[in-house]
């Protein structure tokens, strides 16, 4: 049987005084979500049955189907039509963002050395959290993803392996809005390297390749030992070098360039 939770009653109109009156079905989508952004319906319940959400809420089928529909046009709930089970909670990542705010940068003529001084902006303090308060475990998850270049540059699966560790990188700090300006970069970061190595050929040169390895060793002795301030410095350095020869040959190329 699919896990269903008790329903919450349904939050009333924010003020009486407002320009418009929500309609019903908005009322019974805002206490949905309401419960979803709580915790009290979790990634992978249901929703209580269309039945029991009428009963409950005293509205009609119609603002229960629209209610769903709102949610799902949210991203907060999956419907799989024909299915006898309902509405199953989905709580979505960064990706829910990334599309649109990709769009948005196309749109502007953002170009990638923006988003690289934008990303230069936020990992070296990233990665100072990490150092800072990072768990044991989260140290060990950052080891584990240094640990999966060498077969990714084997495999010439690097731009992935690497895209992930800067990622994962910013995920690890514990900082959920810096995880979430990463994850909307995530996409045109990766499509990039993907781009400038298919350039060359998907060949990272021994030398090149050693000395990356080297300065993903140097962040993890650092974030290990706690030199938060090191950290920075080293991280902001690395994703400055980096940067610089990522971005050569591709100063002026836009993002719309990029993922369109």
């Amino acid at each position: 049987m699919p896990r269903q939770e008790p329903i919450a009653p349904m939050i009333p109109p924010e003020s009486s005084t407002a320009v418009r009156s929500p309609k019903t079905a908005e009322l019974v989508a805002n206490t949905l979500r309401r419960m979803i952004v709580d915790g009290q319906l979790k990634d992978g319940d249901f929703l209580p049955y269309e039945a029991d959400l009428m009963a409950h809420f005293k509205v009609s089928r119609p603002s229960i189907r629209e209610a769903v529909r709102v949610l799902e046009s949210d991203r907060l709930v999956e419907v799989r039509r024909g299915s006898r089970t309902g509405a199953r909670v989905c709580v979505p990542g960064p990706e829910v963002v990334a599309r649109p705010a990709g769009l948005l940068l196309a749109l502007s003529g953002t170009t990638l050395t923006d988003v690289m001084t934008a990303r230069i902006g936020i990992e070296p303090y990233a990665a100072g959290l990490l150092a800072k308060d990072g768990t044991a475990k989260t140290h060990r998850e950052l080891k584990r993803l240094i640990d999966g270049i060498p077969t990714a540059w084997e495999t010439r699966q690097l731009a992935t392996a690497t895209t992930e560790l800067h990622r994962g990188l910013v995920e690890l700090s514990g900082n959920a809005t810096l995880a979430m300006i990463a994850g909307m970069l995530h996409e045109i970061f990766e499509r990039h390297m993907t781009a400038a190595l298919k350039s060359a050929q998907n060949v990272v040169p021994k030398a090149q390749y050693t000395k990356l390895m080297r300065s993903y060793a140097r962040l993890y002795d650092l974030v290990s030992a706690r030199k938060v301030v090191e950290t920075e410095s080293h991280w902001r350095k690395h994703m400055e070098n980096s940067g610089a020869a990522l971005l050569k040959g591709y100063e002026k190329t836009q993002v719309r360039d990029i993922i369109y």
